[in-house]
């Protein structure tokens, strides 16, 4: 190599080094500064993030955003992109930290950085209460399955899902190939269902805590079938590339765990722990 192309090539190292390191605590000093943490939520996934009767957005997701927004010292905004952009990554300094049931996979891990999990959930199949049709994993195949757009539901239903970049375990595929319904959100794959399976749909794939909260408000017009389909991690995750707000997110985290705020947010949601 010349003189002047290692030359060269030292400058783009520092430089590289220089603009790393100046993106490193841009998160933390964003936050403080505005004195506000912008998290990304799922406005239609109760009892996570919902809009409660007053037309606020509330739940599980939501408290736990208010806690570290409180150990920050600043004020928590929420805002709702859709599922799409906010596991694209790429965020752009536009928001701070999702605290919104994503699990990471082989692809969230490229775009997002995971800083913890904060709870557990089994991933179940939904369909109509009268259906006798689906009554196992095996039923879904040829049938028309809804499902979050983007979601870690979708890429299982494709054969795709790797848990294993989160310490889940491999996962077992005991359908053959379905159709897939994409849905900007499960609020209008449920809709959908509740026309009856072989309408618009047949069945979804979803969070067994979210399923069992919309069955229990239209009584006898869902069922959940058989065994949970996997145990689904779910993780709070931030924009790729900032270790100091990564440690920082996690610390507290820990503390929030250690102290009993996320059991407590947890037995206030659900009756039981599920951060453990």
């Amino acid at each position: 190599m010349s003189r002047r192309c290692l030359l060269a090539s030292i400058f783009t190292l520092l430089v590289s080094a220089l603009a790393t390191d100046a993106a490193a605590g841009e998160t933390l000093q964003r936050v403080l500064t505005r004195k506000t943490l912008v998290a990304v939520v799922d406005p239609s996934y109760p009892p996570f993030s919902f809009l409660n009767d007053k037309n606020l957005i509330d739940g599980f997701d939501i408290d736990i955003a208010r806690a570290v927004a409180k150990k920050l010292g600043v004020s928590l905004r929420t805002e709702t992109p859709s599922w799409e952009i906010i596991a694209a990554g790429h965020w752009r300094g536009r928001w701070d930290v999702c605290i919104c049931s994503m699990t990471p996979d082989q692809q969230k891990v490229r775009v997002l950085d995971f800083v913890a999990p904060y709870y557990a959930s089994p991933a179940v199949i939904v369909t109509t209460a009268v259906n006798n049709q689906i009554n196992s994993p095996g039923d879904l195949t040829g049938k028309k399955i809804g499902v979050q757009q983007g979601s870690s539901y979708e890429r299982y239903l494709q054969h795709d899902l790797d848990l294993g970049v989160a310490g889940g375990n491999k996962l077992a595929y005991l359908f053959k190939q379905v159709r897939i319904a994409p849905y900007a959100s499960e609020d209008m794959a449920f809709q959908d269902l509740a026309l009856g399976a072989g309408k618009r749909i047949d069945a979804i794939v979803s969070n067994q805590i979210t399923a069992k909260y919309r069955m229990a408000r239209l009584p006898g017009k869902f069922r959940i079938v058989g065994q949970p389909l996997y145990q689904e991690p779910n993780w709070v995750a931030i924009d790729k590339g900032d270790a100091e707000w990564r440690l920082k997110i996690a610390s507290i985290l820990a503390g929030l765990k250690e102290d009993g705020t996320l059991a407590g947010i947890s037995q206030k949601w659900f009756g039981v722990d599920v951060t453990r």
